[in-house]
Parts: C-alpha cells; structure tokens; sequence
C-alpha cells in the first residue's frame, strides 16, 4: 500500500481506513508516536506499546491502543497484514474520512 496523496500513512476505503503502522514492541508506553517517511518514500504511522511481541501480545496491543486513541470498539480494528513484522496494515471499519482525521490529530496534525 502507498500513503495517501498528502503524505499520510493512511488510505480511505469504502468500508474505513487502512493504515500503514510501523510497531515498536516494548517501546516504554503505548502510544502514536507521529509519521514517518520511511527510505523507500513510504509513510507510516509510528506506535509504540508496552508488551512484548510474543503470542501476539504486542498486536493486541496496537489494536486496543487504536481502539482508544479513535474512541471506537476494539473489534473495529484488525491486523489486515504484517502480524509477525515491525510494519503492520491495519484496517479501521467505520467512517473513513472521520477515521482519518481522528487519526491525523493523534498523530500530531497529520490530516489532510
């Protein structure tokens, strides 16, 4: 998946959001750490939760962190590809473009 055409790690689809997540494992904290452009001109959405990445502790994590941060239902939240690597696409069901910028202010003013 390629960032949206500002620049943003996510694209809106008819039924939500897919995000691009690069997930740091044991990273002190949960939380959404703002964007980034990857070498490859890649965006992606930095978050970083405390457990560790076994038995899908830290996906679990990443979704209910999600789940939070967008004030929605964990179950709207699913690790579409990526479970056992650092960059993850997450799908997001709802209202694309509300997603998307509820996710642009936790990511620091990143919606377009």
């Amino acid at each position: 998946m390629r960032s949206g055409d500002g620049g943003e790690p996510w694209t809106v689809v008819a039924d939500g959001l897919i995000v691009t997540v690069r997930l740091t494992p044991r990273g002190g904290g949960d939380a959404i750490d703002g964007v980034e452009i990857l070498a490859d001109g890649r965006a992606v959405l930095k978050a970083r939760v405390r457990a560790a990445p076994s038995e899908g502790a830290a996906n679990a994590a990443l979704v209910a962190l999600l789940a939070k941060v967008l004030r929605i239902a964990a179950g709207r939240v699913t690790i579409a590809a990526g479970e056992s690597a650092r960059i993850k696409r997450v799908k997001i069901s709802g209202a694309g473009s509300e997603l998307a910028t509820a996710l642009g202010v936790a990511a620091g003013g990143q919606a377009k």
